[in-house]
């Protein structure tokens, strides 16, 4: 999940997903596809583009070479040939890693899957039988329960869905002809090291397509850096020890900087003619400064941690503000939507948990290649929005505002069809003398 998250390289930017991939996980397979989809709308570290593979060598040759490196990065030659041993490249995984999806799924419908009665249900359930396990992981790390119980479910459905593909050989496959091949190196050498360490066998060492492992979908390098064995059985064990997965996933919240009693975030009304363009990341204010500005609903035990707005659906759906715990679970899956949902989740286990605003249901997301258009548009008006990858990001969102505010319209950053359409009228020869 990481240099503190190259987790999220892997999962969002790396091998696009559904959203999903955030790869094995959720719910059931259509939270985790959806996961994917909504991640790819995201701010990712790197751009969807797709390389040029690299099949000019074959696999035995590529192989060949990769074991030198492995033996110089201090891999035994026994583990390497035993491990390689008559391994193929599996197309699958090539066409997993090049697809990019043309419809994502809208957060409403997201979080309802995330949030359905059955995963409530099976998280109190695991509450109440992995309570003295939890106590002690809340004392030894500071991580809430509720939270960790929640990022269980999202990631694997408790346990139920780690992904059933060889970890190594998706690795080797990528780092073949991926399109990211030397991200997909360092993590194949850094799954040979877990292997080396007798962390986990070979033939368990299973996860996504993508590469992410066990009950809290690590990447190989998050493995090596916040992996722990909680159990005490000498190997750090995410496949079947949920005591070490969970405490893995607690160890790596504290490391991103989650802070111990305090608040992910909550619903908030804003006043009319609010300036939507303060629904920023970048933009942070204190409960103080945010109450100045008209927003109600800030409860009186806010953190004291500058706040961010989130706008998950544009001006015209729920407004939250989000604290430093918000930002915390974003270094495990950097989607806004993901970030709702494991902290809902976390809330809804304990009765709460429930939106109030109601979503925009009429404004259904843009495909990829409108959200290109989107972006080729919003470019041939001067308004720099970044590579038209269809990545809704921070540049886009900006470029997205400025047009806004030129016509007039709340500068939420959000994409919709209406804004398309409007773009769309704009007479060529006024967008090129922009």
């Amino acid at each position: 999940m990481r240099s503190i998250r190259s987790h999220v390289l892997l999962r969002r930017a790396l091998f696009p997903l559904p959203i999903l991939g955030l790869v094995v996980a959720c719910a059931a397979q259509p939270i985790q596809q959806s996961l994917q989809a909504q991640a790819a709308t995201e701010t990712p570290p790197a751009p969807l583009a797709v390389v040029a593979p690299q099949q000019e060598r074959s696999f035995a040759q590529w192989l060949q070479e990769f074991r030198a490196e492995a033996l110089a990065a201090g891999i035994s030659a026994s583990l390497f040939d035993r491990t390689f041993a008559g391994m193929t490249p599996d197309p699958k995984i090539i066409e997993a890693d090049r697809s990019q999806p043309e419809f994502n799924r809208p957060v409403w419908e997201y979080l309802e899957s995330a949030l359905s009665a059955q995963r409530v249900a099976s998280g109190r359930r695991l509450l109440r039988e992995h309570a003295d396990l939890l106590q002690r992981i809340e004392q030894r790390y500071g991580v809430d329960r509720h939270t960790l119980v929640a990022i269980w479910g999202m990631e694997s459905n408790f346990g139920q869905i780690m992904g059933s593909r060889s970890v190594i050989r998706s690795l080797a496959t990528l780092a073949h002809e991926g399109r990211r091949p030397e991200f997909a190196r360092s993590q194949l050498i850094a799954a040979l090291r877990i292997l080396e360490q007798g962390d986990v066998r070979a033939e368990r060492m299973q996860g996504s397509w993508a590469g992410a492992m066990g009950q809290t979908q690590f990447i190989p390098t998050t493995f090596q850096d916040y992996a722990v064995d909680f159990d005490g059985d000498g190997r750090r064990d995410i496949w079947d020890s949920s005591a070490d997965a969970l405490a893995s996933a607690a160890h790596y919240l504290r490391s991103s900087g989650w802070r111990q009693g305090e608040r992910w975030g909550h619903e908030v009304e804003l006043p009319a003619a609010f300036d939507f363009s303060l629904a920023d990341p970048e933009v942070r204010k204190s409960a103080g400064e945010w109450r100045a500005l008209g927003v109600r609903g800030i409860p009186a035990n806010a953190p004291d941690d500058a706040a961010a707005l989130l706008l998950p659906a544009g001006h015209r759906g729920p407004a939250f503000l989000v604290y430093g715990n918000f930002r915390s679970v974003l270094r495990y899956n950097n989607s806004t939507s993901y970030g709702l949902g494991v902290n809902l989740l976390a809330e809804r286990l304990q009765g709460g948990g429930v939106i109030r605003a109601g979503w925009p249901r009429d404004d259904r997301p843009l495909s990829r290649t409108e959200r290109i258009e989107l972006q080729e548009r919003l470019a041939s008006l001067g308004l720099n929005p970044g590579s038209a990858d269809s990545i809704i990001g921070a540049n886009t969102r900006r470029a997205i505002r400025a047009y806004q505010q030129r016509l007039g319209w709340p500068a939420d950053g959000y994409p919709t069809h209406q804004l398309l359409q409007r773009l769309r009228q704009e007479p060529p020869e006024r967008a090129a003398a922009r």
